[in-house]
């Protein structure tokens, strides 16, 4: 069973992983840094969109419009931090 956890723990953190760098790239896109016509560009666009938005998007729903400010990223990793620390500190112990 811990090893279960070990890789549910493990899946969180490449999820995180997954969400920065969807972040990071649509701010490359948004400031014209990187061109969405170059293929590889738009493959890895399209792949950390079609990973993170079906998460973000419940999230972003609940959220009150903040402008041009998007923190729904910020609020998943902090929610996925809880789980982690959850898992750790109170359901990895107890388990044989």
């Amino acid at each position: 069973m811990r090893a279960v956890l070990d890789i549910v723990i493990i899946v969180l953190d490449l999820y995180v992983w997954l969400l920065i760098a969807s972040a990071i790239l649509s701010w490359l896109i948004a400031f014209n840094v990187v061109n969405t016509r170059n293929q590889f560009v738009s493959a890895v666009a399209e792949f950390l969109y079609r990973i993170t938005e079906p998460v973000l998007a419940p999230i972003r729903n609940v959220l009150p419009n903040f402008g041009g400010l998007d923190i729904s990223p910020i609020i998943l990793i902090l929610i996925i931090m809880f789980l982690e620390r959850v898992i750790m500190y109170y359901i990895y112990p107890n388990v044989i």
